[in-house]
């Protein structure tokens, strides 16, 4: 069975910086991804980033794109995505989420390039970001 926790969530001033972590464990990376998500306030939840272990690329909202930067340390099963020049815009609870045996046939996600589906799910971290 596949764990998630994310932490790193906090409340930070239009600009600022927080460094996300995504703790996977009862699974290793390989074939599959690690996408970060998010949910506002009354909005629906949207894909924000992820790695694709299989073939190392990683992809971005563009929203997001030049300001998020997702990363991984194999050696601790831990997946970060980095926010910078972080805006009000961005306050969202956020999750981490796992899908194993990703290939070339994997429906992906138009808006983000990530797989459409993940099948775990880590509990959620909150960013508040004030103006």
């Amino acid at each position: 069975e596949v764990q998630l926790q994310a932490s790193g969530g906090g409340l930070v001033q239009t600009g600022g910086s927080l460094r996300l972590s995504c703790a996977v464990s009862g699974r290793t990376f390989e074939d599959s991804a690690i996408g970060w998500f998010r949910q506002a306030p009354g909005k629906e939840r949207e894909g924000v980033s992820c790695i694709n272990y299989r073939d190392g690329s990683r992809h971005y909202q563009s929203s997001v794109e030049g300001r998020f930067t997702v990363s991984s340390d194999n050696a601790k099963n831990t997946v970060y995505l980095q926010m910078n020049n972080l805006n009000p815009e961005d306050t969202a609870v956020y999750y981490c989420a796992f899908v194993d045996h990703v290939d070339v046939d994997t429906i992906v996600d138009v808006t983000t390039g990530c797989p459409y589906t993940f099948d775990d799910w880590g509990q959620g971290t909150l960013v508040t970001v004030s103006s």
